[in-house]
């Protein structure tokens, strides 16, 4: 889809055959996952259009593949915000350092400038799912990340508490079955997909195999409990699709709720939707500040006059 008026109309027409109004300030959501990359276009809150494919294992190639997505699949003209979710470290908002890839120092930020003239943020793929699931509770929430490996963050009265930046519980060791191993390579999806010989871990349901995947959880689950005393945990990602199979055998502790996630799948998009709008928001609250200042002024010159 190129940049015609017939993409407008069109993305307009599928709007309202979803039954929402079509909003000129549309925002992009990014998510580079290690296996997989989401874009989500969208438009009054709601999501209007998803592309999904496998992310390559080089910087190059997927460059080229997420502009080529970018260029022949969206939309850009009315796009306000992009927001684009990193699997590692966000410094300074451009420069980024990959968990799941060697992409160090990997410049994202031209060629996404060079396809939108908007602002353009980058942020911490936990951090945007923790806002996102995290919205929807006033207590001190945990959400942890069960995919990959095993991320997550903390999140208290819709805000994004400090010590989330210290929060890495998918690489503490742990011993299990008589092994030791970071926690994310004994309860993460992808630990269990190779352990149990499955090209997806949501597709488990055996009782025992369920058993099992909760002593996992709890290795590191009780130590995060401890050290961060939430009253919500939220067990996300491909894992929080089947929550009700194995989350009644994890060990219950007083004043804290473990809970299913809204979206598994698409909680960092929609994170980063929350994340870009709030910073148009901050932008009009600046914008009408200034405009309230600048016809004061005016009016101060009228009344002189």
């Amino acid at each position: 889809m190129n940049e015609s008026k017939t993409g407008i109309y069109f993305t307009k027409y599928l709007a309202k055959c979803l039954g929402f109004r079509y909003d000129k300030s549309m925002q992009l959501s990014i998510d580079i996952g290690g296996t997989k990359t989401l874009v989500a276009l969208f438009t009054g809150g709601r999501i209007i259009k998803r592309f999904k494919f496998k992310t390559p294992r080089g910087a190059g190639r997927f460059v080229e593949e997420l502009t080529s997505v970018l260029k022949n699949g969206f939309v850009r003209k009315g796009i306000k915000v992009v927001v684009v979710a990193i699997p590692g470290v966000v410094q300074k908002n451009y420069t980024v350092k990959f968990g799941n890839r060697d992409w160090q120092d990997f410049d994202l930020i031209t060629p996404l400038k060079e396809l939108f003239s908007c602002p353009i943020y980058f942020e911490n793929d936990a951090n945007l799912a923790t806002l996102y699931e995290g919205s929807f509770y006033k207590e001190k929430t945990v959400f942890l990340t069960f995919s990959t490996g095993i991320g997550g963050g903390i999140v208290e009265n819709g805000k994004i508490l400090p010590e989330s930046a210290g929060l890495e519980p998918g690489h503490k060791i742990y011993e299990y079955n008589g092994k030791k191993a970071e926690w994310e390579d004994i309860a993460a999806a992808s630990a269990l997909e190779k352990y149990y010989h499955v090209d997806m871990a949501t597709t488990l349901r055996k009782k025992e195999i369920m058993e099992d995947i909760a002593k996992r959880m709890w290795l590191g689950l009780q130590d995060v409990i401890s050290e961060y005393e939430p009253k919500v945990v939220v067990l996300g990602g491909p894992m929080g699709k089947i929550f009700k199979r194995y989350s009644k055998y994890i060990p219950t502790v007083k004043g804290v709720k473990y809970v299913r996630p809204r979206r598994p799948l698409e909680s960092v998009v929609y994170g980063g939707y929350l994340y870009g709008k709030s910073q148009l928001d901050d932008t009009d609250k600046v914008s009408i500040k200034k405009a309230i200042k600048k016809g004061g002024k005016k009016l101060l010159k009228k009344n002189k006059a």
